[in-house]
């Protein structure tokens, strides 16, 4: 009986053989998601933005497919946004008449642009959004206009406000949140340059104000792409995991430096993020 046991053992399935052979390579991949969290939740904390628009190209880097790249990082940004946030709040860095007004436009432009999404062609829009990141990278880099933030400067001042400064702050979030839900992302990389560049926060307060309202306008965008079925959660739940500590960690580096350096690094990264934009557009 033994022997016979031997000589002919079960030879497992042809399903049964791609799941074993399929298993090293899917065990990378879920690392590497994991990976992705750690470095979009450091980035984000420290750059003012969810950091979903830069997980999707290095998800489909390593070899995740379409809708899965897209939308999996979307509602995983959230919860590092949010103690990111809290960072900077704490730091009296938060102008909530910036964030309340753009949450109130924004919202409604983000289901609009999610529900597009299942019409629209993206290629066009990510090369502009592209060239906008780049010119917003190179403007940050050769010309920075850092200036200290008053210690208690959580309201804003509406001295200091810009000529039409609500059309200024429509425009933007109505502009953005359009994006993120045709995109599937929480909007970040464009909310904080625009809030430093067309409204002219300091850096600290822009990055403070954008990861606020990111983490809002990924709501709406994460709940249309959940409908149409493009989640999948145990991938998103890899990469909260990664990002929600190391989005802490951001911020806290962030506060503590200061504005003007502050600024070069923000221009270098996202000079880095449009270029790399372009190249996986192109390739």
């Amino acid at each position: 009986m033994f022997c016979t046991a031997i000589a002919s053992p079960v030879m497992p399935d042809a399903a049964t053989l791609l799941l074993l052979l399929a298993a090293p390579h899917q065990l990378w991949r879920h690392a590497g998601a994991f990976a992705i969290g750690i470095a979009v939740g450091f980035l984000g904390g420290l750059f003012g933005k969810g950091g979903s628009a830069v997980a999707t190209p290095l998800m489909s880097l390593i070899g995740f497919p379409g809708y899965v790249a897209v939308a999996s990082p979307l509602p995983a940004t959230i919860p590092g946004t949010l103690v990111a946030s809290a960072e900077y709040w704490h730091a009296h860095l938060l102008d909530w008449q910036v964030v309340w007004w753009s949450v109130a436009w924004g919202v409604p432009a983000t289901i609009a642009g999610a529900l597009l999404s299942k019409i629209t062609g993206a290629k066009l829009l990510l090369i502009l959004t592209a060239l906008l990141v780049l010119g917003f990278g190179i403007s940050f880099l050769f010309r920075p206009t850092a200036v200290s933030e008053p210690a208690g400067g959580g309201e804003g001042d509406s001295e200091s406000r810009p000529r039409f400064w609500h059309l200024r702050l429509v425009t933007v979030a109505v502009g953005v949140g359009l994006i993120s839900g045709l995109l599937a992302n929480s909007g970040g990389f464009l909310l904080a340059p625009s809030y430093a560049r067309f409204l002219r926060q300091p850096i600290k307060k822009a990055f403070a104000c954008s990861l606020a309202v990111s983490a809002v306008l990924a709501v709406p965008g994460t709940l249309v792409h959940w409908y149409l079925g493009h989640i999948p959660w145990g991938v998103t739940g890899l990469i909260a995991l990664g990002s929600v500590p190391c989005s802490y960690l951001g911020a806290r580096l962030a506060i503590r430096t200061l504005p003007a350096r502050l600024e070069r690094w923000y221009g270098l990264a996202l000079t880095t993020l449009g270029i790399v934009f372009l190249v996986d557009i192109f390739r």
